[in-house]
C-alpha cells in the first residue's frame, strides 16, 4: 500500500483510490474540473518519490522534469511526498479587452496577457476567477496574428462561470491564466497534407485558429473545415469562415444543420446533417489526411471512429474534446 505526504502529514492510499480522491478524503481542497487528466487543473509537484508515468503523460517535457504530476490520474505503487505549487509558478494574469456576443449563446472572450503566453492556436487554457472557480477553453487566437487570446465561451444553463463571463465579465477587469495545455494545434512538418477539421458548437473556437495558423504558415494542401449546430442559431463566424475561404484557394468552409428544414438551411447556406456525417460523406479516404475533432464527446468519438474506419492513421486525429466529465461531490453549476 503507497503512502502519501502532504502538508506535514501522511495518509495511506486506499484501493485504486487515486491522489486526488486520497487528499479530498482527508478534507484538503484541492482545485480541480475534469478528473481525467485533461484539463490541468489539479497539477501537483512531487518533493520526493517517482510518479506513475500516466500522470505525467500530457505534461510537457520541462514540466515532468520538475516533478509536476496530475493527481486525478495518478495511482502510485511507491509513497509520494507532494506539495502544491504556488500561484505564482502556475498562473499569471489576462486583462479583459474585450467581451462581444457572436450569436444566442456564444460570446466572444478576448485577454491580453501580463507576460507573453507561448502557445499554438488550438490549445487550451483555464482561467480562473476571483473566487477560485476554474475552466477550460480552447484558444481561437493566433499568436503569430494578434497579441490578445481569444476565447469562444458557451453559455451552460447551469454554467457559473459561463453565465459570469456572458453577463457580468467587464473590459478591464482581471482574471488568472493557467496553461497552455493540450496538442491539438496546426503542425507544419508536411505543408502539402489535407487537413480535415470537423467540430460543433463553440468547437469552431480551435478549428478557427488551427485554420488561420496553418493557412498564415503558407499551408499548401487542401483545407476543409466543418462546423455543425443542431440549429442556425448555433452556427456563428460565418463572415468570417467564409471571408477566409474567398481569400485563400485551399480553405473550404461548411456549416451543417442537424435539426432545421430546408428553407433555413439554404437560407444559411448550410448541408444537411451533422458536420462529421456530412464530413465523412465527402472525403471517404483519409489514409494521407491529418484531422482535427473538436466539439462536444459524442461527436468527436463518432468522428474520430468514422476518420479511422476511412483511413486516418490514429496518431493524425487530433482531438479537443468539450464538456469534460466533472464528477464533484455537488452538481457541476
Amino acid at each position: 500500500m503507497a503512502h502519501i505526504s502532504f502538508a506535514g502529514a501522511k495518509y495511506s492510499l486506499g484501493p485504486e483510490e487515486s491522489v486526488l480522491e486520497c487528499l479530498e478524503r482527508a478534507e484538503y481542497e484541492i482545485p480541480f474540473s475534469c478528473r481525467n487528466g485533461v484539463c490541468l487543473t489539479c497539477m501537483m509537484r512531487v518533493r520526493e518519490g517517482e510518479p506513475p508515468r500516466a500522470s505525467q503523460k500530457d505534461l510537457r517535457e520541462g514540466q515532468r522534469q520538475q516533478g509536476y504530476f496530475l493527481p486525478c490520474v495518478c495511482h502510485p505503487e511507491d509513497d509520494l511526498d507532494i506539495e502544491s505549487p504556488s500561484d505564482a509558478e502556475l498562473y499569471g494574469r489576462g486583462v479583459v479587452t474585450d467581451v462581444t456576443q457572436l450569436s444566442a449563446n456564444i460570446c466572444r472572450l478576448r485577454l491580453k496577457a501580463a507576460t507573453p503566453l507561448f502557445y499554438h492556436a488550438g490549445q487550451f487554457i483555464n482561467l480562473r476567477r476571483g473566487d477560485g472557480l476554474v475552466r477550460s477553453y480552447s484558444l481561437a487566437s493566433v499568436p503569430r496574428l494578434e497579441d490578445t487570446l481569444e476565447l469562444h465561451i458557451k453559455r451552460l444553463g447551469r454554467g457559473r462561470m459561463s453565465n459570469w463571463i456572458h453577463d457580468d465579465l467587464k473590459v478591464g477587469e482581471a482574471l488568472d491564466i493557467q496553461g497552455p495545455n493540450g496538442d491539438c494545434y496546426y503542425i507544419g512538418d508536411q505543408p502539402e497534407r489535407p487537413l480535415l477539421l470537423i467540430g460543433n458548437g463553440s468547437g469552431l473556437a480551435p478549428l478557427f485558429g488551427i485554420a488561420r495558423d496553418a493557412l498564415a504558415a503558407g499551408h499548401m494542401g487542401q483545407i476543409y473545415l466543418y462546423h455543425g449546430s443542431r440549429m442556425a442559431d448555433g452556427l456563428y463566424y460565418m463572415d468570417e469562415m467564409r471571408s477566409l475561404a474567398q481569400e485563400n484557394d485551399n480553405f473550404h468552409y461548411v456549416p451543417c444543420l442537424s435539426g432545421e428544414d430546408a428553407a433555413v438551411r439554404e437560407a444559411a447556406g448550410a448541408r444537411d446533417g451533422r458536420a462529421e456525417a456530412v464530413a465523412l460523406a465527402d472525403h471517404t479516404g483519409l489514409a494521407d489526411w491529418r484531422v482535427y475533432l473538436c466539439g462536444y464527446p459524442p461527436m468527436v468519438k463518432s468522428a474520430k471512429k468514422l476518420a479511422f474506419l476511412a483511413g486516418a492513421a490514429l496518431a493524425d486525429i487530433l482531438a479537443d474534446s468539450f464538456e469534460l466529465q466533472d464528477l464533484r461531490r455537488e452538481p457541476r453549476e
